[in-house]
């Protein structure tokens, strides 16, 4: 009798590969040292995306926007602005132009999380954020994790987000295939979620039982005594994160929070202070500390791709028309 090994779906393989040049094996072994130092998770929340999946790329997909957003509608109006542009500007096609307006005209209305036009499949995708921690706070950033130098703060490092393939199935390393391994069982358990979040949680479990990694991405938070408290918003590299510090201190605080000229100097030579040290990780300023911490996203996959928004999850606004409207011939309307 022949045996036949039936091939498990591609959303529950953990394709692990060892890598013997010398750059993975010195980010394998500062990612297990790491591990060991910050041995536990703590989760922020969700957060919210755009992928999508062209013919001929199943079931990999794409994501075409970051994972910034805290709520699925302020995606689903990304998505609705990304249709919109692409229609007026990516084709001469009516037929083609019409379809990516019908879809635009759906998320005007309807909280969409999946439709196809032509030949691509667009998802609102989700992610959770969580970051590690020790004994001593949350995971800085890693010797190993890229990094740049320079202080202009209107410099912009390129999202290693966008453009990420999910493709569950293909080869990492050692440690990123055992953490996969462990945080698949990790579900949402502190009583500050509501009971149906907590729900959701656990039922994702059954339903989307692969997990994908996303770059890892870096914050500015704020040390309190008994909790953290966010100060930016993600950043590709530890460095992007050092100079939105800088700007904190320098520009948002003296424009936004209304504080005298007295204390903005003191702001403004402790940002000095930091930039002039080489890749800084801590601050500490008017009896507060910022400090750079590193996180990570993890998104989980089930046999139709990655998951898209729980019941649960927070919406807190309704679609709208974003913009004007526009025939299948590129003719635009102007708002009255």
């Amino acid at each position: 009798m022949n045996d036949h090994h039936q091939a498990l779906p591609d959303h529950l393989v953990i394709n692990v590969q060892r890598r013997e040049d010398p750059v993975s094996m010195v980010t394998e072994a500062d990612a297990f040292a790491s591990s060991r130092t910050y041995s536990n998770v703590v989760i922020r929340g969700p957060l919210f995306g755009v992928a999508e999946q062209r013919r001929g790329e199943r079931p990999r997909w794409r994501l075409i926007t970051d994972m910034e957003s805290g709520y699925p509608q302020d995606v689903r109006d990304e998505l609705n602005s990304y249709l919109w542009f692409k229609a007026r500007d990516e084709t001469d096609d009516p037929r083609e132009r019409r379809a990516l307006l019908d879809a635009v005209r759906r998320l005007e209305t309807e909280r969409v999380n999946d439709l196809t036009v032509g030949d691509t499949r667009y998802r609102i995708v989700r992610a959770d954020e969580f970051a590690r921690i020790g004994e001593s706070g949350m995971e800085p950033p890693r010797a190993t994790d890229v990094d740049s130098d320079g202080w202009d703060l209107e410099l912009d490092t390129p999202s290693t987000t966008k453009g990420f393939v999910i493709d569950h199935a293909a080869a990492v390393g050692l440690t990123e295939g055992l953490d996969r391994m462990g945080l698949v069982p990790l579900a949402y358990t502190s009583q500050r979620f509501p009971a149906d979040v907590l729900a959701d949680s656990r039922r994702a479990l059954r339903t989307h039982p692969g997990l994908v990694l996303l770059p890892v991405a870096f914050r500015v938070m704020e040390r309190k005594e008994h909790a953290w408290s966010l100060v930016s918003s993600q950043h590709p590299t530890p460095q992007d994160a050092r100079r939105s510090l800088v700007y904190h201190l320098t520009k948002f605080l003296p424009m936004f929070k209304q504080i005298d000229e007295d204390e903005a100097a003191i702001y403004a030579r402790a940002a000095e202070a930091f930039s002039k040290r080489r890749r800084p990780n801590e601050l500490e300023v008017r009896g507060r500390r910022f400090e750079i911490i590193r996180v990570e996203r993890m998104m989980r996959i089930g046999p139709a791709g990655p998951e898209g928004p729980r019941k649960s999850d927070v919406e807190i606004h309704d679609p709208m028309r974003m913009h004007p409207l526009m025939d299948e011939w590129g003719n635009i309307t102007p708002e009255s």
